[in-house]
């Protein structure tokens, strides 16, 4: 039995590697290095958008494919851990291999990013499953929240690492003080991923595995598509998830270039911003952890989707950078509560020896419907040139994904998923 002491060791680890991997999300994904590909790896400004826009598509097709048959087969073997770990490396080996990309190479840059990306994506559904393994159902708001705070706090502190390598400790020449803070995302992920890879472990495995893995794994996500109407809530708030988690993936995919682009911002500026954000959304994740406890994952989210709306109202409509800080605190505010609430409001609504399987298909969910949204972003950029126009098509998909999640019972699915009797 799993002591106080050894519970409180795997939260913190399972916390840490969020504090690693959110270097690759914030200063590869979101604000640095996509910057960075708009503006001098691609051709043109617009043009490095659609390019980066598609790209990001890629990486969310791949994995929307291969995860949901490979959290069947973890869930069945008890490798969850092995797969989170190949992942990270995948992720970690091809950053460091962008590094070595000349300005000059735009489609060598591309390619590698996309299995960096995939490396990333992939190795956070397994991460994810382990959420039930350091939680119970009366604290697992709050831890989920726990990560996403840590999170966004190893963001903020490897962001403020790279603006000073950027403007202080690291050569201009041939964009070095850019192309480092590449080496700074592995290297963080790899320190802080640690602690999870040796202490945490998986505590339920749903049956021994026998066979080819493959059909077993493709066995058991048939079955679960099969006798889907047994898990029909989890199933509900996936299709909701689909379209909000589009909105928000977008939002974070092309928040660089939507500020250089409307705002003139240098990357001094950009990084500036960032590193509030990551304030707010840490401050949000935390604080909103106690009240998904107190009131639920669905209030708790619905929540977060007007605000966000409000929030992205205000951002299209400012006209100076100092007008939008107000959009980017209620934005930030409101993205750590609104993933760190999906998180566990999906761990509550299935069965422990199901985990990984379904955070495949909560990957899968989000990757098809992640298509969507940075598809319009730059289709409506490579049509009319306007960034503020295709920002703004971007809150459908926040209001009509909380017009779906109205539908999800979450006390019956808690119910289903055998949670509340215990």
């Amino acid at each position: 039995m799993t002591t106080t002491r050894s519970r409180r060791r795997d939260v913190l680890a399972w916390c840490f590697y969020d504090f690693g991997s959110s270097a690759f999300n914030t200063l590869v994904l979101t604000f640095i290095y996509s910057l960075f590909f708009a503006q001098v790896v691609a051709p043109d400004y617009n043009t490095g958008t659609v390019w980066w826009t598609r790209a990001v598509n890629i990486s969310a097709l791949a994995v929307a494919i291969i995860t949901p048959v490979l959290g069947a087969i973890a869930d069945s073997s008890g490798r969850k851990k092995a797969f989170l770990v190949a992942f990270a490396a995948q992720s970690i080996l091809f950053t460091v291999l962008l590094f070595f990309v000349g300005t000059g190479s735009a489609m060598l840059a591309l390619a590698i990013f996309v299995v960096a990306n995939i490396g990333f994506e992939a190795a956070n559904v397994f991460y994810w499953s382990f959420l039930p393994d350091v939680s119970d159902d009366a604290n697992i708001g709050r831890v989920s929240g726990y990560g996403f705070f840590l999170g966004y706090l190893g963001g903020l502190v490897s962001l403020m690492l790279a603006l000073q390598m950027i403007e202080r400790w690291v050569p201009k020449t041939d964009h070095l003080n850019v192309r480092s803070t590449l080496l700074l995302v592995a290297g963080w992920f790899v320190v802080f991923a640690l602690p999870m890879f040796m202490w945490v472990k998986q505590q339920r495995v749903a049956e021994p595995m026998v066979g080819n893995p493959l059909r077993i794994g493709f066995g058991r996500l048939y079955g679960t598509l099969k006798h889907a109407r047994h898990y029909k809530e989890a199933a509900k708030f996936l299709a909701a998830r689909m379209i909000y988690n589009d909105g928000l993936a977008t939002i974070i995919a092309v928040a660089a270039i939507y500020l250089g682009a409307v705002y003139d911002m240098e990357m001094r500026e950009v990084l500036t911003m960032a590193i509030g954000l990551n304030v707010f959304a840490g401050v949000g994740a935390f604080a909103f952890g106690f009240v998904d406890d107190r009131i639920g994952g669905k209030k708790t989210i619905l929540i977060t989707l007007v605000l966000l709306i409000v929030g992205t109202l205000i951002g299209t409509r400012m006209a100076t950078v100092g007008g939008f800080w107000i959009a980017a605190a209620i934005i930030g505010l409101m993205l750590g509560p609104n993933q760190a609430a999906s998180r566990s409001l999906l761990s509550k609504l299935v069965p422990d020896e199901k985990q990984a399987e379904f955070f495949g298909l909560y990957s899968f969910s989000g990757k098809v419907s992640s298509l969507l949204g940075p598809l319009v972003y730059g289709s409506v950029v490579a049509r009319t040139g306007d960034h503020r126009l295709a920002m703004t098509s971007i809150m459908v998909f926040f209001v009509v994904g909380g017009i779906m999640l109205l539908f999800v019972r979450e006390r019956e699915g808690m119910m289903l998923a055998g949670r509340l009797s215990r």
